[in-house]
C-alpha cells in the first residue's frame, strides 16, 4: 500500500506563488509516475503535470511556463512550484502515483487564487 500526503495549499493573490508537496510512504518502488491533478468546483478533474522516475515531465498547456514539477527520489517527495498564479488556477490539487498498474491518490489540498 502507498500513502500520499499533499501540503502547501492556501490562499494567494493573483500573480503570487505557492509550492505544493506530495510525500509518499509505504510500498513505493523506483519506477513510477507521479502527477498533479486539479478539480475546480463543477468541473472535471484535469491532469496538470506529471513526472516519471527519470524526471521527464509533461504539463497541460494552461500551466506551461508557470508551473514546474520536480521530484526528490531520496525523500520520496514530488513538488509543484506554481508561479504567476491566476484565479482560474483555483481548485483542489491532488497528487497521484501510478505504479505497477495501480493508482494511488492523496487527499487533496485547496489552492485559492484571489483576483
Amino acid at each position: 500500500q502507498v500513502q500520499l500526503v499533499e501540503s502547501g495549499g492556501g490562499l494567494v493573490q493573483a500573480g503570487g506563488s505557492l509550492r505544493l508537496s506530495c510525500a509518499a510512504s509505504g510500498n513505493t518502488f523506483s519506477i513510477n509516475v507521479i502527477s498533479w491533478y486539479r478539480q475546480a468546483p463543477g468541473k472535471q478533474r484535469e491532469l496538470v503535470a506529471s513526472i516519471n522516475t527519470s524526471s521527464n515531465t509533461n504539463y497541460v498547456d494552461s500551466v506551461k511556463g508557470r508551473f514546474t514539477i520536480s521530484r526528490d527520489n531520496a525523500k520520496k517527495t514530488v513538488y509543484l512550484q506554481m508561479n504567476s498564479l491566476k484565479p482560474e488556477d483555483t481548485a483542489v490539487y491532488y497528487c497521484n502515483m501510478r505504479q505497477l498498474g495501480f493508482n494511488y491518490w492523496g487527499q487533496g489540498t485547496q489552492v485559492t487564487v484571489s483576483s
